[in-house]
């Protein structure tokens, strides 16, 4: 990708920032006597969507397990990605349990990118590859670039199957997940398919919960807006794509942080479908501390930007539907734009020593975002998600997303300011 595109997107974000950043002072300099009454009325817009979208998940219940399962003779070949940089804590875990999966091990390709580990992953693999005969490894340099898009893009030449299932070092799966995912798929007629994300280490401590409850209330909000609008997205970790769509669509972006994001765009776009599947779950690491946290939410946010700034003009036209649009604008308001208007709200407000404008949005989201806690946290699951719903822990929980509200205007600005390079920051993972 060329220098003129990456200025574009930091044009786009500095452009983003300051129409933000207008909308939140203006209020505070000019006396607008309708305010209140479009605050109001856009509080209630919010509101009734996100509770649409919310209760749009009534047939959630109904797993994989209530369809007719397909027949093993019918089991399409299926090529399995993970992309691997010193990860010497929990390959061995993973590719033992791959190999334990229940599906036709002539139906199945298992292929772990070594993409450039300086830890003990290369030894591991290649003792696990004479132990493992159909075990498929691919090394890289530590300068191959493109990240973990240009590792999975290089696998690809490699795979001669019908689907890819892309999977982090750290995923586990249920024995019967492969069989109950291509039922699901299946049955639905689905492009792509992303699993639930479910935490493995959820009570560890607060944070390790919260994202449990986080990742439940994200299935909420990515099934409900399937449901109203046709819009869903990968999550990287789990997701199931058609080869041919995957390369029609351009293959994975080298040149964004976040490609499950950008693919998602891209296969909304091209109008193929993206189903999201509750149970089985595909469980993972949550990071356990702040500084983890902050690190990975950085790389979420920035990968989030990235695509609208890239793919706007396209999601304004008539490739998309109406409602799918709306879909869209509503969600990106809530996510990057909020954040931004708050905080620059909040700081004037303390400047002036007068209230925050723009409070009753904020209210509404976070209430939002409550209410899909306590569905998330309720409906029965297939993992070892927290039941626990109690007032207490859902308001924890909220509050917990408010550090949304620091990494989005922190990231937005330095999108604006600072020349971008494809690094891959990965999380490291313990397998504890």
């Amino acid at each position: 990708m060329s220098d003129v595109f990456y200025k574009n997107r930091r044009l786009k974000s500095l452009l983003f920032v300051v129409a933000c950043s207008l909308v939140a002072i203006t209020p505070h300099i000019l006396n607008i006597k309708a305010l209140p009454l479009f605050l109001s009325a856009f509080s209630l817009v919010i509101a009734f969507y996100g509770l649409m979208v919310i209760f749009k998940n009534n047939k959630m219940g109904i797993s994989s397990k209530t369809l007719n399962e397909i027949s093993k003779d019918k089991l399409p070949v299926l090529d399995i990605l993970v992309a691997a940089r010193d990860e010497e804590n929990v390959i061995e875990r993973l590719v033992q349990r791959l190999f334990n999966l229940d599906y036709p091990s002539n139906k199945l390709n298992i292929y772990i990118i070594d993409d450039g580990s300086t830890d003990k992953t290369p030894l591991i693999l290649d003792r696990l590859s004479r132990e493992f005969e159909k075990l498929k490894i691919i090394s890289r340099s530590p300068n191959a670039g493109g990240g973990k898009s240009g590792a999975l893009n290089y696998a690809l030449k490699f795979t001669h199957g019908e689907w890819i299932l892309v999977l982090d070092a750290d995923a586990q799966l249920k024995k019967d997940t492969l069989m109950r995912l291509f039922t699901f798929a299946q049955n639905g007629s689905w492009s792509a398919v992303q699993l639930r994300k479910s935490v493995t280490n959820v009570s560890k401590n607060f944070l390790t919960t919260c994202q449990s409850m986080e990742m439940a209330m994200d299935a909420i909000f990515q099934n409900g807006r399937l449901s109203v609008a046709g819009v869903s997205e990968l999550r990287g970790n789990g997701q199931l794509i058609k080869k041919n769509t995957l390369i029609e669509c351009g293959s994975f972006n080298e040149e964004t942080v976040t490609d499950d994001l950008d693919l998602s765009l891209r296969l909304l776009l091209a109008k193929s479908r993206i189903g999201i599947l509750w149970d089985p779950p595909v469980m993972e690491e949550a990071v356990e501390n702040i500084i983890a946290l902050f690190a990975q939410r950085q790389r979420w946010a920035e990968g989030g930007l990235q695509r609208f700034f890239d793919y706007g003009n396209q999601l304004l036209t008539n490739k998309i539907d109406f409602y799918q649009k709306f879909d869209l604008i509503y969600f990106f308001i809530l996510q990057y734009a909020l954040p931004i208007i708050s905080m620059v709200d909040l700081i004037v407000s303390i400047a002036l020593f007068e209230s925050p404008i723009y409070w009753p949005i904020s209210l509404t989201a976070f209430s939002l975002s409550g209410i899909a806690f306590w569905f998330g946290a309720s409906y029965k699951s297939d993992d070892a998600a927290p039941k626990k719903h109690n007032l207490l822990v859902i308001v924890l929980s909220v509050f917990y997303l408010s550090h949304w509200f620091v990494v989005i205007p922190w990231v937005t600005l330095k999108m604006s300011i600072f020349p971008k390079k494809i690094l891959w920051k990965k999380t490291l993972h313990t397998g504890v």
